[in-house]
Order: C-alpha cells, then structure tokens, then sequence
C-alpha cells in the first residue's frame, strides 16, 4: 500500500506541474485519496471528513492569522508610503552609481520581506527599485534577482512563515527562531554576492524606460511626498519585538501595524485607513490562506495510522542517515522544489515533511532545517512563484531567465543549510 500512495503523490506533483489542477486542490485530493489507501473511515476518529477535512483545514489557522497581519502591514508600507520613501532614499544615496543602488535595493527589499512574503514583497521593494537599477544601468535580469535575494535575506525573518513551520512541523518557536538565525548569515552572504558578481560581470546596461513601467507618481499619497523617517522603522518593529524580546508572532505583528499606523496617520483619519489596509491586506491573503488550509488537510491525511505504517519502511530505506550523505543527496534534489515540485514545503513537500516526522526517520528538528533551506530556492528561483513571476515580467525578462541567473546563489544557501542541519541535528 505504501507504494501505491507514493504513486498517488507523483500523480498529484503531475497534476500541479501540469497545471491540470491548483496547487490548493491537488492537494486536498490528494489528501482524501491517501486517507482512503490508508484504509481510514468516513467518520469518526482517524477518518476522512472528521480527521483529514474537519481538523485538518483550521491546523495551521494560527499561521493564517499570522499571515492576514503581514498583509495588513504590507498594505500600510505601500499606502503610507513607507516602502516607497525607503526605495526612493536609497535611490538617491546611490546617485548613478549602479551596484551602491543595487545594494540598497537589496537592503530594502531584505527589510520589506521579514513583514510579507511572496508577491506583496517583491512590489513594495520593485516598483520603484527596479526602474531605478535599471535606469542607473544595471541589467534587467540582476534587477528583478536583486528584489528576489533581497526578499530571501528577510525571509529568515519572516514572521508568518516561522509560525508555518512551528505549527506545520510542532516545533516550539525558539526552535525555529534559532535555526533561522543560523541560516540567515548564509542568504546574506548569497545576496551580497549575486549584487557584486552579477552587476560586474555583466556590466552595465542603459535602458532609459521599462515596458509597462512608470515612475512617476500615480497616486496621492506619492504626490504628498515621503513618509516621516521615525515612520521608516515600522517594518522592523515586529522583527525587534519577536527576535529581541522574544514576544510572541502575533503581538509582535499587531504592534508593526500600530506603529505604521500611528506614525504616519492623523488621528481623524486612522479608523478608514484601519479598515480599508484590512481589507486590502484579506484580499493579498487570501491566496495563501487557501494554500495553508490545503496543507492542513494533507498533512493530517499522512500522519494517519495506516499512512504511517505503509509509508514507514519505503521511506526509511531511501532516506540516509549519515550526515555525509544526508548533505549530499539533498542537496543534489534541490531541484526538485522548482516547478512546485514534491519538495516544495508549499506544496507535497509539507506531505513528504509531515512522513519524514509521523514515521519517526528525521527528528523534527531535521526536517525543519531541510524544508527552510529548500524554501529559500523556492522564493527566489522557481518560475512559477508569484513574487519571481512578478519581478521578471516587471522587468521585462522572463522568470526562466531570473532562475538561470539566481539557482546557483540560493543553491549555494540551501547547500549551508543542510550543512547546519547535518551538524546540528543528525
């Protein structure tokens, strides 16, 4: 049975490759299927509609809360001006000195991606950072990765995202806190270095306009000016309180929403802007909120009983204990978390996680250190991410080209990782 479910998985990673189904209810099916080879009831405890549907879907909700408020904060930075302020005083410092541009794209985009991930990051930091790289003679292609690495330097720092791996894996906070703080250095040294490398070796090349792009300001609150500076530090208020003070996600993220909110708003006008950021930061949500409720349903389906016991020997065999060649196998399948691929941790990969834990193979600590390294290839390379989609096409390259150029950077992070991993944990 345990090789028909893995079966089953390769027909789901064909679904999502194939585009034939979303990723969010690829997985759901996948989920109902793999409860059924698991021979689970329809009702009742360790069933298909109670355990894998029913307490499934609301599994990672503190992760989803976490999420909507990132959102809400990101829509803060970007309507106060915040983000827009910080890119265009960069810009400036930088003069038509390209890689002192880059590099301060690079900062912000870094600051910009410990509150929101995905798509919402890479706008706040690119639409004004990527016309200004380029227009300073940076390549279109080193303008759209700068954005990506700089998103994956703040990625450790995510707040939402070390709520998705603390509950996903049951992992405490402190946990995750401590081995993203060890990767961390590594996405910093891959970021500096894809700045310096790519805007040297390519040189420099003069594009005085991008298709579709217009710098000039397009909304009121650009035409009012920039944000107060003391209102420039809203987007490390939660990172402070949650790293250095150790309080927990959500306060943290809450007390980054006062902050830009009071910093930058009249009192008159705080309850409509309140409420239209919330609204506006539901509807950035809303996308990965579906994707995390199908993820609680999955791995509610593979930590069932007769999911464990199929899947225990089959997976236990291929999967090695040496920390030598723990290293060197997943780091060889790094690809394999490109194209939504079975080790994307958005994806199967939080199945093939929940497995590797349920059956006892890698302590959870492990999987943990595997599944963040993994996820820094993803948010910046994958062509089909939102935010490398949206950096490119923004840029007017393809996201084909973005992963050629950045793969062998974030490999580079994920290699780090691993290392950490093997060293820490196994």
């Amino acid at each position: 049975m345990g090789v028909v479910i893995l079966l089953v998985m390769a027909a789901g990673v064909g679904l999502m490759l194939t585009r034939r189904l979303p990723t969010a209810f690829a997985l759901v099916l996948l989920a109902v299927v793999i409860a059924f080879l698991a021979g689970a009831p329809l009702t009742g405890e360790n069933s298909v509609l109670d355990t894998v549907l029913q307490e499934g879907a609301p599994a990672l909700a503190a992760t989803m809360i976490a999420i909507i408020l990132g959102s809400w904060l990101g829509k803060l930075l970007d309507e106060t001006g915040i983000a827009g302020t910080l890119v265009r005083k960069i810009v400036e410092f930088g003069g038509d000195r390209p890689t002192v541009v880059a590099l301060g794209v690079l900062a912000v985009s870094a600051l910009v991606g410990t509150v929101t991930g995905s798509a919402p990051a890479a706008m706040l930091a690119g639409i004004i950072g990527i016309p200004a790289m380029v227009a300073v003679g940076v390549p279109k292609v080193t303008a759209a990765g700068t954005v990506l690495m700089g998103i994956a330097v703040g990625i450790p720092f995510e707040l939402p995202v070390w709520q998705f791996f603390s509950t996903a894996l049951e992992l405490p906070i402190p946990t995750v806190r401590g081995f993203m703080v060890k990767l961390f250095p590594f996405a910093l040294v891959a970021a500096l270095a894809f700045v310096l490398v790519e805007t040297r070796r390519r040189g420099t090349e003069h594009a005085w306009s991008l298709k579709s792009v217009d710098v000039k300001p397009r909304s009121r609150r650009e035409e009012l000016g920039d944000a107060p500076w003391y209102a420039l530090l809203a987007p490390a208020v939660p990172l402070v309180l949650a790293l250095g003070f150790e309080l927990a996600i959500i306060p943290s993220l809450l007390a980054g929403v006062l902050y830009a909110l009071v910093t930058t708003t009249r009192p008159g006008g705080m309850n409509k802007r309140l409420l239209r950021t919330l609204y506006g930061g539901f509807e950035v949500a809303a996308p990965p909120i579906v994707l995390f409720v199908a993820i609680g349903i999955l791995l509610a389906a593979v930590k069932l009983p007769g999911a464990v016991d199929a899947l225990e020997p089959l997976v236990k065999a291929v999967s090695p204990q040496n920390p030598v060649v723990f290293v060197l196998v997943f780091t060889l399948l790094v690809p394999l978390c490109l194209y939504r691929g079975p080790l994307n941790v958005f994806g199967l990969g939080a199945g093939i996680a929940g497995v590797l834990i349920a059956t006892g193979i890698y302590p959870a600590a492990a999987v943990l250190g595997m599944t963040t390294s993994y996820n820094q290839v993803f948010g910046v390379a994958d062509p089909t991410s939102t935010q490398t989609v949206w950096s490119a096409q923004y840029a007017g390259v393809t996201p084909q080209q973005v992963m050629v150029r950045t793969l062998p950077y974030v490999w580079a992070v994920a290699l780090g990782g691993l290392c950490v991993t093997a060293a820490t944990y196994l």
